[in-house]
């Protein structure tokens, strides 16, 4: 009887820990942190129209990451930069407990904006081969770096309300699928010291209705891989193709025959993509070049397809060069150039943060979407934690996009009313102040001190 009155104490004592822990922000800090965000928010929206105003590319964010640096520094926390090229981090030693990493991206995209704001982007840049391209934050990366500077703000703000490790990571190239190992392998957690997380966080803009939050356990994105093929051959004149081997050819069978790979040889079960996006090769109209490069793209639910999309399509490729007689010695190149592992919400963290993000008033019921199916669509923010153990990732999507137009599109018949990377693609100003909300409660929630 006695074994059995201590087994009934234990699981009471268990279950009375389990709802002090997931109990949620008080309302009292609750209220405290939405109202420290409404009273900024001017000054928010001011900063990301600057930063919307002046993009900029991956590993080029030197504007950019010098805005960060200097306002983590001005709130007091350690700042390291230079990290991966651009990247910046803001580390925040406030006593005893866990290590929370937030991280927002900082870089733009080539695109030619088109959405009618009056601080729409009118930068142009000069690319590798000399030719001039616009740029553009067609991908929201300008709101998630204000989203950043809000949470260092806040959690700066009201310190005697957590215990523990807060990093702030402004990280470059999330758009080249590089930025984060970058910064892994230029030494984040070992030259520069930035504590190793026990917790990894990160929000990113979608073209949902303002005000919606999606926080999803489990797998949220897939896997990627950029990579490049090129083909070699027996360069000649057009007229005789008898005495050349043609490289162009050579690509185009494989850009076929790479589908074989995802109808044939995969588990229907399972998912997998492989994109060409390009094809470069030649100059002449009458000329058979020495060589056609490729580029291909991956997408990816788990580690196993990844290595058969990978050895399918060095497969293909090796097989169509032999069978244009192509030697050992030149065979197809391929130039591994960027991944990311899938993204995977821990399901356990993700309902303790929606817990608090409803209790706070920042979602409700209707707002907060907690089931949402897998998107083929990437992040490298999983490649900050790659390989360590026991990090436990919330990924939260913060609809931009304003009520009304949202509304309209759906009544036209249409998912949504523009995508990321579009020209068209518009931040809601009434989303900054939503997503520096969900940032502060998300980080408050894993670091409040326990009563």
């Amino acid at each position: 009887m006695k074994f059995l009155n201590l087994i009934i104490l234990s699981l009471f004592l268990n279950a009375s820990l389990s709802k002090a822990q997931n109990s949620g922000l008080s309302k009292e800090l609750a209220n405290k942190i939405t109202s420290s965000v409404d009273n900024d928010t001017e000054r928010l929206i001011t900063v990301f129209k600057d930063l919307h105003q002046n993009p900029e590319l991956g590993f080029g964010e030197t504007r950019t990451a010098g805005i960060v640096a200097k306002e983590l520094q001005s709130l007091g926390y350690e700042v390291k930069t230079g990290i991966g090229k651009t990247g910046v981090v803001g580390i925040m030693k406030n006593g005893e407990g866990p290590v929370v990493l937030y991280r927002a991206d900082m870089d733009a995209l080539n695109v030619d904006e088109k959405n009618g704001l009056n601080y729409a982007s009118k930068v142009k840049v000069k690319m590798e081969d000399g030719s001039e391209a616009p740029v553009m934050h067609a991908c929201g990366h300008d709101a998630h770096t204000v989203w950043l500077l809000s949470l260092a703000k806040t959690m700066a703000a009201f310190k005697d309300s957590w215990s523990g490790t807060l990093v702030l990571l402004a990280q470059p190239a999330e758009e080249l699928a590089a930025g984060a190992t970058a910064m892994v392998e230029d030494g984040l957690y070992t030259k520069y010291n930035v504590p190793k997380p026990d917790y990894a966080l990160g929000l990113h803009t979608m073209p949902f209705a303002t005000g919606t939050v999606v926080g999803s356990g489990g797998v949220l994105e897939a896997g990627t891989e950029l990579l490049d093929v090129t083909f070699y051959g027996v360069g000649g004149h057009g007229s005789s193709p008898q005495w050349t081997k043609d490289p162009i050819l050579m690509a185009a069978y494989a850009i076929t025959q790479y589908q074989a790979v995802i109808a044939r040889a995969m588990d229907p079960r399972d998912m997998g993509v492989i994109t060409v996006g390009a094809f470069h090769a030649g100059i002449n109209n009458n000329v058979i070049p020495e060589e056609a490069t490729l580029k291909l793209n991956f997408r990816f639910f788990s580690e196993a397809v990844h290595e058969q999309l990978f050895n399918g399509v060095k497969n293909i490729s090796e097989g169509i060069a032999r069978t244009y007689g192509m030697p050992e010695d030149k065979m197809p190149k391929i130039v591994r150039k960027g991944h990311t592992p899938p993204l995977i919400n821990d399901v356990e963290t993700m309902n303790r943060v929606n817990a608090s993000l409803k209790s706070s008033g920042v979602v409700n019921e209707k707002t907060l979407v907690e089931k949402f199916p897998a998107i083929t669509g990437s992040e490298d923010f999983p490649s900050l934690y790659e390989g360590m153990e026991g990090v436990k990732a919330v990924y939260n999507f913060i609809g931009v996009a304003d009520p009304d137009v949202f509304a309209k599109a759906r009544a036209e018949g249409k998912d949504l009313p523009y995508a990321n990377h579009q020209p068209g693609f518009v931040v809601d100003l009434k989303a900054i102040p939503v997503g520096a909300k969900v940032a502060s409660v998300m980080a408050m929630e894993l670091l409040r001190k326990v009563n």
